[in-house]
């Protein structure tokens, strides 16, 4: 078996946006941190499924049994960034059992007439629970500002409400991972033209996509500015490259893993006498 090609330095330290980060600088076809190629990261990825799902199996165990725990994924990015691939690739390996997945959409009527942040306290991830957003509370600075659906103020005001509520998420119990795939406009060409070629893609495919490409520059001024203003040490962002979907598969994983690790889970203590119930069973 060949030996697996792990990170030289940790994802979550090279990817999390601090102080003076600049999106600009990024570069979505970089791979930081790895030194091997596809394979080895599909290689990888493959090899640390167990783990994952054993620090996830942790977690949920800890809820049944009264712990208060519990983590929030939120993925961010421009259309056919992979969002749906961390979904699958990297959330898919553990118990389904233990996942609330929510893929926000446009608000309807009703969400419309409360507060931005409503419809989202109500998909947040009980206590055990591993929580993932397809697209979030963010949708409401990052369009709005790119499209400029809402005043400036009422924005910045958005901001300020979003770091209160994050800050009120982890000091309840919640781990909040927020990850921007962030991949270059040629690639999403690339990518959008392929799924014109393949019938069993073309489902994925909208007009309404193109019309966004026409506001890459304000999309990614609204990254910016998003991420300066709600990165925080208690709930910081990640900005992982995706131009290679395999890199940003890995690197999360390794984030979630890095994330699960440090909440010091353990395995729930039985209620009842071990010795007792296996004599039990052997009488049955």
């Amino acid at each position: 078996m060949a030996k697996l090609v792990d990170f030289r330095k940790n994802p979550a330290d090279l990817l999390k946006a601090r102080s003076g980060f600049r999106l600009a600088d990024v570069d979505p076809a970089a791979a930081p941190g790895y030194s091997g190629g596809k394979k080895d990261g599909a290689a990888l990825l493959a090899a640390q499924d167990d783990l994952l799902a054993g620090h996830q199996e942790q977690l949920f165990a800890s809820g049944r049994f009264g712990g208060k725990q519990s983590v929030l994924l939120v993925l961010q990015a421009m259309d056919t960034a992979g969002k749906g691939g961390i979904v699958s690739h990297v959330v898919g390996a553990v118990d389904p059992h233990g996942i609330q997945h929510h893929a926000f959409k446009a608000p309807t009527p009703a969400e419309k007439r409360h507060d931005f942040l409503w419809r989202i306290r109500r998909q947040l991830p009980e206590p055990g629970m591993l929580g993932v957003f397809d697209r979030s509370h963010y949708e409401d600075v990052l369009i709005h500002r790119a499209r400029g659906l809402s005043p400036l103020d009422v924005i910045e005001q958005r901001y300020e409400a979003i770091r209160a509520f994050e800050e009120e998420l982890v000091a309840g119990g919640t781990r909040v991972v927020k990850v921007m795939l962030h991949i270059s406009p040629e690639e999403q060409k690339r990518r959008l033209l392929k799924r014109l070629e393949r019938t069993d893609k073309l489902w994925k495919y909208s007009p309404q996509d193109i019309k966004e490409r026409a506001f890459w520059a304000q999309y990614m001024e609204a990254y910016q500015i998003a991420i300066e203003r709600t990165s925080t040490e208690t709930a910081p962002w990640y900005v992982v490259p995706a131009d290679r979907k395999w890199y940003a598969r890995v690197a999360v994983q390794e984030i979630l893993l890095g994330t699960l690790k440090a909440m010091d889970l353990k395995w729930p203590r039985p209620d009842f006498d071990v010795a007792e119930e296996r004599r039990k069973i052997s009488l049955a």
